[in-house]
């Protein structure tokens, strides 16, 4: 019914903790949007944030899936909306589950700037080279024209000082290259972690079951 939920958790995990602080222009509230391909399949990854809460909406096949994290706190909701079976589930996730999965993402360091620029999304980026924990070198474009304040806490890049734009990661044995779309200022509204009326209240490893496994 929803077999990609699981790359979709992996884009909310490369999008919400990508960015650090440290830029010039502070943006409290607005929108991105990253262009994220994962498995051979490219998908548009809306990321609301407001305050301490962001919220990564993506279109999932037949369902919507939206991913709300509050960066203060640690904790989220994870709700699944299938209009075509009929179906609404929401998964809270704890500060431990939180954490539990950042413990497995890679460590990355030893950014330097390599001079080379070019504009991706409206913004002056420059590629950057780094490596992993492993000893893998890596590459990816970031810009300092930007700091979104409210979703600074993740540190995915932590100590790039910058906005990554575009880059590849590999997480959970997922290939995912993500390229930044567009920034919008707009307002988007109060965001919530409290579970809407009518969804039925599931945990992660139920919803992993319904989709034969999680893959």
């Amino acid at each position: 019914m929803f077999k990609s939920i699981k790359t979709s958790v992996v884009a909310l995990i490369l999008v919400s903790t990508a960015i650090i602080a440290h830029a010039q222009k502070k943006i409290a509230e607005g929108t991105l949007v990253f262009a994220v391909t994962a498995n051979g399949t490219t998908t548009d990854v809306k990321t609301k944030f407001n305050g301490s809460l962001t919220k990564i909406e993506i279109e999932n096949g037949p369902a919507m899936v939206n991913i709300i994290s509050n960066t203060a706190d640690k904790t989220g909701l994870l709700l699944i909306d299938v209009p075509v079976a009929q179906k609404q589930f929401a998964v809270k996730v704890s500060k431990a589950e939180t954490e539990a999965q950042e413990a497995l993402l890679p460590k990355y360091s030893d950014y330097k700037a390599t001079g080379e620029k070019q504009t991706i999304a409206g913004f002056s980026a420059e590629k950057y080279t780094y490596k992993d924990d492993k000893g893998g070198a890596h590459e990816l474009w970031a810009t300092k024209d930007v700091d979104i304040a409210s979703i600074t806490n993740g540190g995915f890049f932590k100590g790039l000082g910058a906005l990554p734009v575009k880059y590849s990661a590999v997480i959970n044995g997922v290939n995912s290259d993500l390229v930044l779309k567009s920034l919008s200022e707009a307002k988007v509204g109060a965001i919530s972690t409290e579970i809407p009326t009518g969804y039925e209240v599931v945990t992660m490893d139920e919803l992993k079951a319904m989709q034969g496994g999680g893959e």
